[in-house]
């Protein structure tokens, strides 16, 4: 029972590739010996291999943080919330792992309507034994490659597809390769976006402590200091964290 549950554990490791390599490809390959056991001379010798398509796919599982990176709402996230933290003028507050932490969660909570589309159409179906492991990775695809589409735009996928030498009739025919880094792009100029509106009152109030210290004849007096109590306050007062996940999930549309 254990066996057959990882066999069909390791069969879906393509799964974090998104059908960006052929699995094809991998179905056919040959087995390798890993080593011999020699229980008695009346059982005689035996030999445990395992094949080339598993270990592809165990070392397809070192790419799987950058998948969850580049192919969900993390990579927007995260740029979102260090540059909060550096409007604020906060250095090491919330610490990275907490940034990390919130930003992952708030990811998987976009990302639930995509994930248990895949879950519905390819995973279910493929443990159920209705379709083949190739076909559960090319469905449990399908949902991913319409998210990270809905979310590009059209100029940063014209730019990649200029790059590639690539034209396609319609944007469900673009090569994964090219809809990936064009489907980044289009998130850092995003997150960026949503930054430098964010940056803008902490920015008028360091202006405003700024000018006050120097009316005042403070000019000593570090106006990043003064203005850090006042940004927190005004960040508490408007409810700041509340607005913005409320944003960052409006942006994709929840």
């Amino acid at each position: 029972m254990i066996a057959v549950y990882l066999k069909r554990s390791l069969s879906l490791l393509p799964l974090i590739l998104l059908a960006g390599w052929s699995p094809a490809a991998l179905a056919d390959l040959p087995g390798i010996p890993a080593f011999t056991m020699t229980p008695g001379e009346e059982q005689g010798v035996e030999e445990y291999s395992v094949t080339l398509q598993i270990l592809a796919l165990m070392t397809a599982l070192t790419f799987l943080p950058a998948m969850l990176m580049m192919m969900t709402s993390f990579t927007r996230i995260i740029v979102v919330f260090a540059i909060l933290r550096q409007a604020l003028g906060l250095q090491a507050t919330p610490s990275n792992q907490i940034l990390l932490g919130l930003a992952l969660f708030l990811s998987i909570f976009i990302m639930k309507p995509v994930l248990e589309e895949a879950n519905r159409v390819g995973l279910q179906p493929y443990m159920s034994e209705e379709i083949t492991s190739l076909e559960a990775v090319e469905r449990a695809s399908m949902p991913f490659r319409q998210f990270m589409l809905g979310q590009t735009r059209e100029s940063d996928l014209g730019l990649f597809m200029r790059i590639a030498d690539e034209q396609y009739d319609s944007p469900q025919d673009v090569s994964f390769w090219v809809l990936l880094p064009a489907f980044v792009t289009s998130e850092l100029k995003t997150a960026f976006q949503i930054g430098f509106i964010l940056f803008i009152p902490f920015l008028i109030i360091d202006m405003v402590v700024a000018s006050v210290l120097m009316a005042m004849g403070m000019m000593m007096l570090s106006p990043i200091i003064i203005s850090l109590p006042f940004k927190i306050m005004l960040f508490v007062l408007v409810d700041g964290w509340a607005l913005i996940m409320g944003t960052l999930a409006a942006s994709y549309g929840i």
